[in-house]
């Protein structure tokens, strides 16, 4: 085992933010081209009448195109927008006539590097028309807890700084000197199983989904508009094994005079200081990251907040979800995967179905 300690982060701001956005401006953007396969797998228990399925699909999304959409499923099905504006796939059928049923989704993706600059210079702040018009984006949700406690305490991070992009920073670095991802110690660290701002912020650990909710939280609360971006990363090392991708989640917050800007502080902090590597915690770390790189990399850091790698997709976005037609259950935490319900309740993952995506890189 190595020993290292972990870098201030006045070393991980090494690399100035502007001179890094000055940098990213004469590259050329990389992209990325996959096949999937998104596979969903119901198990219908005895007894079962009726089974409604609703199945995240690639999204419409500046960084993405997708290609040659198939869809094989056992009934008849449809494509609807939920609550948020995402396209989701929508099977209803009859549970006495199977004891599993599966739906497979096929495409091709192209994928582009995303780099917004984050020209502070540019930003402007925030007007009380931005706000009402971006109200949503300010909104909490059920597990994005916004209260008189995090908004204080995100105006302690920020300061008196009124530009979204320096104080949206601010936040970025607060939560890769006081959170640590999982992965990096799973004998004492775990995370939350719904991307839950509370947990985040009383245990200072987490996954993708409880970093993104701390940070949403602090962000609507100070009034910059936010939303979560739900997809799933490509990772070399799964490449055309027959093994789930999981899911992955990331922010885009919203400057005036720039627009939507995207960041991944949960990914970052894999890269924003030394942390012990063992047997227990090496190949954990490894899989969590787009290109399976990690430790000290103050690039890594200040790239990921702006810019995104080319080797992930788009599944939804945001949080607290209604679907058309509407589910029996309660609104949905998000749609990384799937939902599903039989005979009207809510049937589980893992226990009720399960997904795989797999993949292989074509250029």
């Amino acid at each position: 085992m190595k020993n290292w300690f972990r870098l201030p982060m006045l070393a991980i701001q090494i690399v100035g933010l502007l001179a890094f956005t000055q940098s990213l401006k004469a590259q050329t953007l990389r992209k990325a081209t996959f096949e999937l396969k998104n596979e969903i797998t119901v198990q219908v228990p005895d007894g079962a009448k009726r089974v409604r399925v609703w199945t995240a699909l690639p999204q419409d999304d500046p960084a993405q195109e997708i290609k040659n959409l198939k869809i094989d499923a056992p009934y008849p099905y449809r494509v609807e927008l939920d609550s948020e504006g995402s396209k989701v796939l929508f099977i209803e059928g009859d549970a006495l006539k199977a004891k599993e049923l599966k739906i497979v989704t096929s495409f091709v993706l192209t994928r582009w590097e995303v780099r917004s600059g984050v020209d502070a210079k540019q930003a402007k702040p925030l007007s009380d028309a931005d706000r009402a018009r971006l109200a949503h984006y300010l909104q909490p949700n059920k597990h994005v807890i916004i209260d008189e406690d995090i908004r204080k305490l995100a105006l302690q991070i920020v300061g008196n700084e009124q530009n979204p992009v320096l104080a949206a920073r601010k936040l970025y670095d607060w939560l890769l000197e006081n959170v640590e991802y999982w992965v990096k110690d799973p004998k004492n660290k775990k995370a939350s199983p719904v991307g839950s701002t509370t947990y985040c912020l009383t245990s200072r650990t987490g996954n993708c989904t409880d970093f993104e909710s701390l940070w949403t939280s602090f962000a609507r609360s100070i009034g910059i508009p936010t939303q979560i971006v739900y997809g799933s990363f490509l990772k070399p090392d799964l490449m055309g094994q027959d093994q789930d991708q999981s899911y992955h989640c990331w922010a885009e917050f919203y400057a005036p005079g720039l627009g939507w800007i995207p960041h991944d502080v949960a990914v970052a902090d894999l890269y924003a200081g030394e942390f012990p590597v063992n047997n227990d915690n090496e190949k954990l770390v490894r899989l969590t990251t787009a290109d399976g790189t990690y430790g000290p990399n103050p690039e890594k850091v200040n790239y990921y907040f702006g810019n995104l790698d080319e080797r992930r997709v788009v599944w939804s976005r945001n949080r607290d979800l209604i679907f058309n037609p509407r589910q029996d259950g309660e609104p949905v935490n998000a749609l990384p995967k799937a939902y599903v319900e039989i005979d009207g309740k809510e049937h589980p993952e893992t226990k009720g179905w399960v997904r795989k995506l797999t993949f292989r890189q074509v250029n």
